[in-house]
């Protein structure tokens, strides 16, 4: 069974038999098939699931799968996330807590599992915080604040509160730029737009992270850098402008249009 697996991976010329080869060596445990899995796996829309959970069930597949989670995307990407997170992500808890989310809609299906499996509360408070770390958590608590129907929300999140509170604090040490910028004031946007419980805060702590957003986003410094980077003429400028900026009186935009809301 497996010399035929084997075969249909290196051989076949059809994606039909070449799944069937795979499926074969997805209920085996050999390591030796490792690196034939990695490189059928790099065609992930059609093949990550099944390579996912053959890596998976194998010694060492947990590196394995973090080196295909850093060179897929699209549905594959989440193939495989999703099966690091089920592993235990003992070896790729750094990686995942940086790089996991790579800007994708999709990546909206993962981030709770990633927040959760990589202990993301305990390591955005502890004392190995980085810029990279920071910066990603942004990204998962953007992606969390506004994934509904897709996988986990900050509402079914328990540890949220602290999370939030550790990243709007970290955010007031970074220095200006316009991803974090734009991160933190979609996260401030749906803290401000829905009720505390949804967040899994009170309203009291809902109200101070908003605060603590806002005072950063609201800095010279900070206001200088959102106008400079982003591209005025695009549709997402439009958009975060008339939406964002004017539901949270953001300096930089109210300097914009001549007026000033505060």
């Amino acid at each position: 069974m497996r010399r035929t697996g084997r075969w249909l991976v290196r051989h076949s010329g059809d994606r039909c038999s070449a799944t069937v080869g795979l499926a074969l060596l997805a209920t085996d445990w050999a390591q030796e098939d490792i690196p034939l899995i990695q490189t059928i796996g790099l065609l992930s829309d059609r093949f990550g699931s099944l390579a996912a959970e053959a890596l998976q069930r194998r010694r060492g597949g947990e590196q394995a799968l973090m080196w295909l989670a850093q060179r897929v995307a699209g549905w594959g990407r989440v193939y495989v996330i999703e099966a690091l997170c089920r592993q235990g992500a003992h070896t790729s808890r750094p990686w995942l807590l940086r790089h996991a989310c790579d800007g994708d809609f999709l990546n909206g299906y993962f981030a709770g599992e990633v927040a959760t499996a990589a202990h993301l509360h305990e390591a955005i408070v502890g004392t190995d915080v980085d810029d990279e770390l920071v910066d990603h958590t942004g990204r998962l608590l953007k992606i969390m604040a506004d994934c509904g129907g897709m996988g986990m929300t900050l509402e079914r999140y328990p540890p949220a509160p602290i999370v939030l509170a550790a990243h709007a604090a970290h955010l007031g040490r970074q220095m200006p730029a316009v991803n974090r910028y734009v991160d933190a004031a979609l996260i401030a946007h749906q803290l401000a737009k829905r009720s505390a419980e949804r967040f899994g805060c009170t309203a009291e702590q809902r109200d101070q992270v908003v605060r603590q957003y806002l005072a950063v986003l609201d800095r010279q410094d900070w206001c200088d850098t959102v106008r400079a980077g982003l591209d005025r003429n695009s549709d997402f400028f439009t958009w975060f402008a008339s939406v964002i900026a004017v539901r949270l009186h953001l300096r930089a935009f109210a300097e914009l249009s001549g007026r000033d809301d505060r």
